[in-house]
């Protein structure tokens, strides 16, 4: 199994130690994880701008790689946060250092935040998922450096929704930007925090993970988005069997920014 999505104390939300999370990986079983912690520039209020310094990253990175190396393959993620006026900003980042990975997620919209609530204040559920997924077709078409699209329905965590008519809704925009990365070369991630969240599935669900499929697409990570060693690889094994059961027979992993695919 492997793990791309992960964070430590080098992200504010997270206390974990590297060591610790790479120790929970060995113990679940693991062939390969990644780190990603946050890069979030210009973030709204409360939160302060997270740029941590990809030198001492990386030192970290390699010493357990030589500490842990003939148990379990680690690479250096990143997960930048997504917002248009930014870009520059994310993409100076991660040419500053050679990343194997670069996760592309939404956490921040037109400004406000999602897990303040702020972005969905004055807004109907409706009115915000249209605004969530065309921004994150803003995201896939913007000038962003970045190998696949994080918990492409992460909005889900914060609104109650019918997810069928949501799905439906934004059918037209959720295929244009799978379509786009499908072309360019680039993926979607299974983030497993949608269980930790109490949603009892995976991000995106089922309905995003066929079109995907169906439209060509093949580079896929299992993340579980974990921010403490209890959740490393958190229900992956069920997800592994939702993949093989859409479709999918290869899982995604990444090295010097160059995808491989795993038969599942």
């Amino acid at each position: 199994m492997y793990d791309f999505h992960m964070h430590t104390n080098f992200s504010d939300d997270s206390t974990a130690t590297m060591e610790s999370m790479v120790r929970a990986g060995i113990q679940k079983g693991l062939k390969e994880l990644c780190f990603t912690d946050h890069i979030e520039f210009d973030p709204p209020a409360p939160y302060r701008e997270e740029v941590y310094d990809p030198q001492a990253y990386a030192l970290e990175i390699g010493r357990l790689m030589e500490k842990y190396g003939s148990q379990i393959s680690i690479k250096m993620g990143v997960e930048l946060g997504y917002q248009s006026h930014v870009v520059g900003k994310m993409n100076g980042f991660v040419q500053s250092w050679d990343f194997d990975f670069i996760l592309c997620s939404l956490h921040t919209v037109e400004k406000l935040d999602l897990h303040t609530k702020a972005f969905f204040e004055g807004k109907s559920t409706e009115e915000s998922f249209e605004a969530y997924f065309k921004e994150y077709y803003r995201c896939a078409t913007d000038d962003v450096q970045f190998s696949v699209l994080g918990h492409f329905d992460f909005v889900k965590r914060y609104l109650p929704h019918d997810a069928n008519k949501i799905f439906k809704d934004n059918f037209d925009v959720i295929e244009a930007t799978f379509k786009h990365l499908i072309e360019n070369g680039k993926g979607i991630e299974v983030n497993t925090s949608g269980f930790r969240y109490g949603l009892g599935h995976a991000l995106p669900t089922t309905d995003f993970l066929r079109l995907y499929k169906g439209l060509g697409g093949e580079i896929i990570t299992t993340g579980s988005d974990a921010h403490t060693p209890d959740y490393v690889a958190n229900e992956f094994q069920g997800t592994y069997d939702l993949l093989k059961s859409v479709g999918f027979k290869y899982v995604t992993r990444f090295e010097e920014m160059q995808p491989e695919f795993i038969k599942i």
